[in-house]
């Protein structure tokens, strides 16, 4: 993997300096944005340029559900899906496994290719547990109360509701290719990029602060399994309850991701094409 470090100051460079696909056809750049600890800004941004080889790569499809029991929580769902689709296309032409992890939701999928994919690599031992990982106060500095406990993310009064399962697939819009694997469980993925010798994981859906982060198979797992794992940042959603400020506490927690966890990137390193932003969104990428 080969890095070019470029210290980046103030939010509005860094964007400007947001992702680059490929520079030729065998090379793949992708454009990283992280947050260093600085003694005398507290933190400063980074941009990095990285190149990864497609084959020792993975994208995980995080819980892009069909349905959703907070309204807006389904209603971006569908905005971002065809933008998200477009990219694993692009993706899987490169050689690059796409994991579709639709949490609660492998009944659906039972006794496809996909499914069969993740279920049939032979198992691996780690001292790494797979479980639902929480907030970790020894390795990521302090998170907001709404961001951990989650809620509606309508701009409504009071939460919509009732708060219930009402997914039973992953949202049609994303395509499952026979080449690609389907499964919910942390050690079946594990067990399949290791079977690819895959080490560079990109993690892409919903929702940021919750099930991105906190899943056996979401960005917590793979760094504690030693993964270079990025977040695609213009490809995910916050689920907090805090109306009307929905857009800034989505960028607050991409912001958490990147002082802790990992690096980000947009879609841009991977298409070449401009990042995805909602629609009612005002910020730009």
């Amino acid at each position: 993997m080969i890095l070019r470090l470029v210290p980046v100051f103030g939010c509005l460079t860094a964007i400007l300096l947001s992702g680059v696909a490929a520079k030729s056809d065998d090379s793949w750049i992708l454009q990283q944005r992280k947050r260093v600890a600085d003694d005398r800004q507290g933190f400063r941004v980074v941009s990095q340029e990285v190149t990864w080889e497609p084959e020792q790569t993975a994208i995980i499809v995080v819980d892009m559900w069909n349905d959703h029991h907070c309204k807006s929580a389904a209603e971006r769902v569908v905005e971002m899906a065809p933008s998200m689709n477009e990219v694993l296309e692009a993706a899987r032409r490169k050689g690059v496994l796409i994991v579709h992890a639709p949490s609660g939701c492998m009944e659906t999928y039972q006794g496809t290719a996909a499914r069969t994919r993740a279920q049939s690599a032979p198992e691996v031992k780690t001292d790494v547990k797979f479980q639902w990982n929480y907030f970790n106060p020894e390795r990521e500095g302090q998170l907001a109360e709404k961001f951990e406990r989650a809620g509606c993310s309508c701009d409504l009064a009071e939460p919509c509701g009732p708060d219930k399962r009402v997914w039973t697939s992953q949202i049609v819009a994303l395509k499952i290719h026979d080449e690609d694997a389907v499964s919910d469980d942390g050690q079946e993925i594990y067990n399949l990029v290791e079977q690819r010798s895959i080490d560079n994981v990109i993690v892409m859906g919903v929702h940021t602060n919750r099930c991105v982060l906190g899943r056996p198979f979401g960005i917590r797992q793979m760094a504690y399994l030693g993964k270079n794992v990025v977040l695609c940042r213009d490809l995910t959603d916050s689920y907090h309850r805090d109306p009307g400020k929905h857009f800034a506490g989505l960028d607050a927690i991409i912001t958490h991701v990147e002082k802790y966890w990992c690096p980000t990137i947009t879609t841009a390193s991977i298409t070449g094409q401009q990042p995805f932003i909602f629609a009612g969104n005002q910020r730009k990428e």
